[in-house]
C-alpha cells in the first residue's frame, strides 16, 4: 500500500483557487493522521475513499457508502489496483449507515465526506436526494467523534441540486453554534449557480 497520499494543490488545474472537492480534500488532509477513521458517504468513483484511505494508512479504517452498484463496482476497483485494504465499500445508501458502522465506532469517527449530486459518467437523473442526504448528515453527526471533521460539497447547478443546495444552507444555519463551528467556500462572482463546499467541525 502506498503509505504517502497524494495531496491536494491549493492550486486548481487552471491556477485558480481549489474546487468545493478540493477544498474539501485540503481540510481532510490538514486534520486526518495514521490510524484514524472517516467514512466516504458518497463513494461516487471512489476518489474520495482512495484519498481518504491514503491519509489514515493501513492503521486506520474506511467506510464507503453508495446506492449504485455501478460505484460501488468502481470503487472496489479502485481500491484494489491501488493495493488498499483498509476501506470497506457498502452497497447501501448514506442514510443507512449507522446500521453498517460497528457499534464500537459510533461516536468516534474521524471525518465524513459527502460529495453530493451524480455519478460522474453515469445516468446524470439518479442524484442524491434531499430527504435522504438531511437523514444522512443528521446520522453523521451521531458517528463523529468530538472534533469531527464533516465536509459536504454541494452542486446547485444541476437539476434538483439548488433544492438540495437550498436545504443544506438552512441545516447548517440552524446548527447550534456552541456545538459546532460552520464555514460555506464558494466562489461569489460567478453568474451560473458553482458549486460550494461546506465544512462542519463538532467541538470538542
Amino acid at each position: 500500500m502506498n503509505e504517502i497520499p497524494t495531496l491536494p494543490r491549493l492550486a486548481s488545474s487552471t491556477g485558480g483557487l481549489p474546487s468545493a472537492v478540493g477544498w474539501a480534500q485540503l481540510l481532510m488532509a490538514d486534520r486526518l493522521k495514521k490510524g484514524d477513521s472517516a467514512v466516504d458517504a458518497t463513494a461516487g468513483n471512489g476518489h474520495d475513499t482512495l484519498f481518504l484511505s491514503r491519509l489514515v494508512g493501513d492503521s486506520g479504517c474506511i467506510w464507503a457508502f453508495d446506492l449504485q452498484e455501478a460505484a460501488v463496482t468502481e470503487t472496489k476497483r479502485r481500491l484494489s489496483e491501488a493495493g488498499i485494504s483498509n476501506a470497506r465499500v457498502i452497497h447501501a445508501g448514506h442514510e443507512t449507515m449507522k446500521d453498517h458502522l460497528p457499534a464500537g465506532w459510533h461516536g468516534k469517527i474521524n471525518a465524513i465526506m459527502f460529495n453530493l449530486g451524480y455519478l460522474p459518467g453515469s445516468d446524470k437523473t439518479v442524484i442524491t436526494r434531499t430527504e435522504t442526504t438531511l437523514q444522512a448528515l443528521a446520522i453523521a453527526f451521531e458517528m463523529l467523534a468530538p472534533s469531527g471533521l464533516l465536509t459536504i460539497a454541494v452542486y446547485p447547478g444541476h437539476e434538483g441540486g439548488s433544492d438540495e443546495q437550498r436545504a443544506i444552507t438552512e441545516w447548517a444555519s440552524a446548527l447550534p453554534s456552541r456545538a459546532f463551528e460552520v464555514q460555506l467556500f464558494r466562489p461569489i462572482n460567478r453568474q451560473a449557480s458553482p458549486p460550494e463546499c461546506w465544512v462542519v467541525w463538532k467541538r470538542g
